[in-house]
């Protein structure tokens, strides 16, 4: 090591929103999480062993390109809840991804967690529910050409 600090992961996302109680409610039509817990004009979706922190008081204009990545289980139930809410698809993604913004104007990009790189450890998935969700072929492939295969 040379001083420098290795980045090791992500312990939480922060999101702005208009008006708490809507957000986690709409958040609640198109997710199943667990509520990590609640202070003034803040709550915390749990994700296992991160979470998203929304703070009530949005004001800056809707992000166009920024946003950040949610994985799911389920790409095809996200997609549908989405459109069940009337929330506009945005971009050109197709089949295990796709881009929305929320009233507020985050920019979420939904990811199938069977198709990325990373993999959670056996408590995660076990408190997440996942433990039966299977990586696709290229996924573990990529793990372990990166190295990171157990």
């Amino acid at each position: 090591m040379d001083g420098t600090a290795r980045l090791v992961g992500i312990n939480h996302i922060a999101l702005e929103v208009g008006d708490l109680d809507a957000a986690l409610d709409l958040y609640g039509r198109l997710f199943a999480f667990e509520l990590r817990g609640r202070g003034h004009g803040m709550a915390f979706i749990d994700m296992g062993d991160q979470f998203i922190a929304i703070a009530e008081g949005r004001s800056q204009a809707p992000d166009e390109e920024r946003h950040f990545g949610l994985v799911v289980d389920d790409v095809d139930a996200a997609r549908a809840a989405v459109e069940r809410e009337g929330l506009t698809l945005l971009g050109r993604r197709r089949g295990q991804s796709f881009d929305f913004r929320d009233p507020w104007g985050n920019r979420f990009q939904v990811v199938g967690y069977r198709n990325i790189q990373f993999e959670r450890t056996d408590g995660v998935r076990r408190k997440l529910g996942i433990d039966g969700v299977q990586k696709t072929d290229a996924a573990q492939a990529e793990i372990a050409d990166r190295g990171l295969a157990s």
